[in-house]
C-alpha cells in the first residue's frame, strides 16, 4: 500500500514537473535577470518577466523560458516610455522615438483636426512601430472656422500646421457667436470620435483667443471628463506672465471640475507653476505639468511671441544670442529673422531661453511628466527606414529626450524610480484617471498590464543627438518592446509594426451644447450692462 502511494505521489510529481515545464515554456517572450522597476508599487528587484499575447503574465524569481528570451543581466526592465507631446506623428518620427525607448508617442498639444479623427487613426492601423494617439486640436478648429481651411491637408494630423499656419485668422481673429460655436462644435466632434482630449496652443493664439472662448473649450472637454492640454497664453514670457497663463487654465479647470495639463512649463516662473500643480494634485485634482530636459525649445518663425516688439523690445532678448536655424546652425540677426518671418513663417527655429543647469532640476519635480515636444523635419512623411543622409535636422529632443533624462539622472544622482515615474507612470496615471483604458494598463510593470517595456543599461544609456545633429539615435537600449513584440534589440530597429491606438471609444451622439448669443456677445460689449447677469439690483435680495 505504501509503495502504491509512493508510486502515485511520484507520478503526480512527474506530472507536475512536466506541466510546470510546459507552462514555463508557454511564454511568447521572457526577460530574464533584469532589475524590474514598477513606479506605481515601487517594486524594485531582480526578477524574470513572462509575456504572452502582448501582456505581462508573470514577474517571478523562478526560472522562466519562452519562445524568445532576453538576458537582461545588469539592465533595468521598466515600463515603456510615454510622451504626450510628440508632434512627429509619422513613420519617421516613430522611428526616432522608439530608438529612445518611446513606446507611446501622442500629440496632446497641437493635436489633430476634429473633422478627421477617424481617418487619422485608421491610417496608422497595423503600420506603426509604436503606439499612437492624438488630441483634438483647438488651433485647427479655429483654422477651419476662421480661415476656411478644408481638404486633404487636414488629414496630416499635427503636421497640417505647416500649411494652416500660412493663414492668420486662427491666430489673430476673435471668434464671433457663429464662428465661436462652430469652433466648439468641431472640438466636440473630435472628442465624440475618440480623441484623447483637447490640445490648445493658446500662446500662439493669444491675440485672437478670448478668455471666454478658452473657458468654453475647456467646458467641451469637461462634458466628456477629458483634459485640455495648454501651451499657455504667455509661453514663453517672463515669470509673471508665464504663471498668469498657467493660472488661467487651472482656474477654468477647477471651476469646471475638469482635468488640465500645463504643457512644457520649464520656462521662467517654473517653480511657482510646479507648486500650484503639486498642491492641487495633493488635494485630489487631476492637474499635471510636463517638462523636457533642454535649455532650448523649438517653434516656427512666425510665432506671435517671436515678433521683435515682444521678443526683443519687451522681453529683452537678442535674436543673435537666442534664435538658431537648425539646418544651417547659424543664429539669426534682426534682419535675417524679419525676412524669415515674412517669407517662411512655418520655418522651424530653435530658441534658447533657459539655463542649461535647470534641466536636471526639472527631472526631480514631483508628479511631473517628461514630454519631448518632438519636432518633425523633412521629409515629414518618408518611409520609416529612410536613410539618415536623406533626412534634415531638428531639435535634439526629438530623438534624445528620454536618454538625456537618464544620462542627467546618472550624472546628478537622481533616483531611477523618479525618472521611471516621469517618463512613464505619471502620464499613464493622469490620463488613466480620465477614463482612458489604454493608459490604465500601461506605464506599469505588473501582471496583467500591456507589455510595453524598455530594457536599458543604466550605466551606459545616453543621448547622442546635438543641436548640430539632432537625429543621431540614442544608445544603451537592450530592447524596446511594444505590445509584447520586440521592436528594438541591441539598439537596432527590427521593423516590427506592433503599435496600437491610444484613444477613447467613439460615441454615438455628440455632447455639444452651444453657447448662448447673450453670453458670447457680452464679452465684446463696449461697456457693462446696466445689471450684470445673475446679479440682483441694489437693494434686491
Amino acid at each position: 500500500m505504501e509503495k502504491r502511494a509512493f508510486a502515485f505521489a511520484a507520478s503526480l510529481s512527474v506530472t507536475w514537473l512536466l506541466t510546470t515545464g510546459a507552462l514555463a515554456q508557454d511564454y511568447d517572450l521572457v526577460i530574464n535577470n533584469g532589475r524590474v522597476m514598477d513606479p506605481e508599487t515601487l517594486y524594485d528587484s531582480v526578477a524574470n518577466v513572462g509575456i504572452k499575447d502582448g501582456r505581462i503574465v508573470e514577474i517571478s524569481k523562478d526560472d522562466l523560458t519562452g519562445a524568445e528570451e532576453i538576458d537582461a543581466t545588469g539592465h533595468v526592465v521598466a515600463p515603456g516610455f510615454i510622451d504626450t507631446h510628440f508632434h512627429w506623428q509619422a513613420p519617421l518620427g516613430y522611428r526616432f522615438g522608439l530608438r529612445d525607448g518611446l513606446t507611446s508617442p501622442m500629440d496632446l498639444e497641437m493635436g489633430c483636426p476634429g473633422t478627421t479623427i477617424p481617418e487619422w487613426y485608421a491610417a496608422r492601423e497595423g503600420v506603426t512601430l509604436s503606439n499612437y494617439g492624438c488630441a483634438v486640436s483647438h488651433e485647427f478648429a479655429r483654422a477651419i472656422a476662421l480661415d476656411g481651411v478644408t481638404g486633404d491637408v487636414l488629414l496630416n494630423g499635427p503636421l497640417a500646421a505647416l500649411e494652416t499656419r500660412k493663414g492668420t485668422g486662427w491666430a489673430m481673429a476673435k471668434a464671433d457667436y457663429d464662428s465661436g460655436n462652430e469652433i466648439l462644435r468641431i472640438l466636440d466632434k473630435g472628442l465624440q470620435d475618440g480623441a484623447i482630449g483637447i490640445g490648445s496652443t493658446v500662446g500662439y493664439m493669444r491675440n485672437g483667443l478670448t478668455t471666454r472662448e478658452l473657458f468654453e473649450a475647456q467646458k467641451v472637454a469637461a462634458r466628456y471628463g477629458r483634459h485640455l492640454g495648454a501651451h499657455t497664453r504667455f509661453t514663453p514670457d517672463d515669470a509673471n506672465h508665464e504663471n498668469l497663463g498657467a493660472q488661467e487654465v487651472i482656474a477654468n479647470a477647477l471651476a469646471l471640475g475638469a482635468p488640465v495639463s500645463i504643457l512644457h512649463f520649464n520656462n521662467p516662473g517654473w517653480r511657482l507653476t510646479h507648486e500650484l500643480i503639486a498642491r492641487l494634485s495633493d488635494q485630489g485634482h487631476n492637474v499635471w505639468g510636463e517638462i523636457y530636459p533642454y535649455a532650448a525649445g523649438a517653434t516656427t518663425a512666425g510665432a506671435v511671441f517671436m515678433s521683435k516688439d515682444n521678443w526683443v523690445d519687451r522681453l529683452g532678448y537678442k535674436y543673435e544670442d537666442t534664435v538658431q536655424d537648425p539646418i544651417t546652425g547659424d543664429f539669426y540677426t534682426a534682419a535675417s529673422f524679419a525676412e524669415a518671418q515674412k517669407s517662411d513663417p512655418t520655418r522651424q527655429i530653435v530658441v534658447f531661453k533657459m539655463p542649461e543647469s535647470d534641466a536636471a532640476k526639472w527631472l526631480t519635480l514631483k508628479g511631473t511628466t517628461l514630454a519631448s515636444d518632438a519636432m518633425a523635419t523633412t521629409p515629414f512623411f518618408g518611409a520609416w527606414d529612410t536613410p539618415a543622409d536623406q533626412i534634415g535636422n531638428t531639435h535634439p529632443r526629438t530623438s534624445g529626450a528620454r536618454a538625456k533624462a537618464l544620462r542627467l539622472g546618472r550624472e546628478n544622482d537622481i533616483p531611477l524610480m523618479q525618472l521611471m515615474s516621469i517618463m512613464s507612470y505619471n502620464a499613464a496615471k493622469h490620463l488613466g484617471d480620465t477614463g482612458l483604458k489604454a493608459m490604465q494598463e500601461r506605464g506599469r510593470m505588473q501582471v496583467g498590464m500591456v507589455a510595453d517595456i524598455v530594457v536599458f543599461d543604466p550605466e551606459t544609456v545616453t543621448d547622442n543627438s546635438t543641436y548640430a545633429e539632432g537625429l543621431i539615435p540614442s544608445t544603451g537600449f537592450k530592447a524596446v518592446i511594444v505590445n509584447g513584440q520586440v521592436g528594438v534589440r541591441d539598439d537596432e530597429l527590427l521593423g516590427v509594426f506592433a503599435g496600437q491606438p491610444i484613444r477613447f471609444e467613439p460615441e454615438a451622439k455628440p455632447r455639444f451644447e452651444p453657447v448662448s448669443e447673450e453670453a458670447w456677445n457680452l464679452e465684446f460689449s463696449t461697456g457693462m450692462p446696466d445689471i450684470a447677469p445673475g446679479i440682483p439690483p441694489k437693494g434686491g435680495n
